[in-house]
């Protein structure tokens, strides 16, 4: 039985035009493992093994395991203004930004 990452992931590679051997060559997976993402409930995924795949997908690993945001659709108005606005700093303001945000996940 499929969980909802596993049709996340079979949804995604199927938009994507890709066959369980395509996705596996472009992740670095076996074809029988993304199968069995995409069919059974393993234990405990590889973080290494789900990241190649969301990168071969073009998305990320949060969204395959359920995290709702996925693109600048699913965004807050509001935060899709920040999003324009944190695209376009330079690289030591984007820095400082994320510095304060891991401070936050101290708490």
């Amino acid at each position: 039985m499929a969980t909802p990452m596993g049709e996340r992931l079979r949804s995604l590679r199927k938009e994507r035009g890709l066959t369980l051997d395509q996705l596996a060559q472009m992740s670095g997976s076996s074809k029988s493992y993304v199968w069995e993402l995409e069919n059974k409930a393993p234990p405990r995924p590889s973080a290494e093994k789900l990241s190649g795949i969301a990168a071969a997908l073009g998305t990320t690993v949060d969204f395959l395991i359920g995290t709702p945001i996925n693109s600048e659709a699913d965004l807050a108005p509001e935060d899709k203004v920040f999003f324009r606005r944190y695209v376009a700093l330079d690289p030591k303001t984007k820095a400082k930004l994320q510095k304060t945000l891991d401070l936050w996940d101290d708490e």
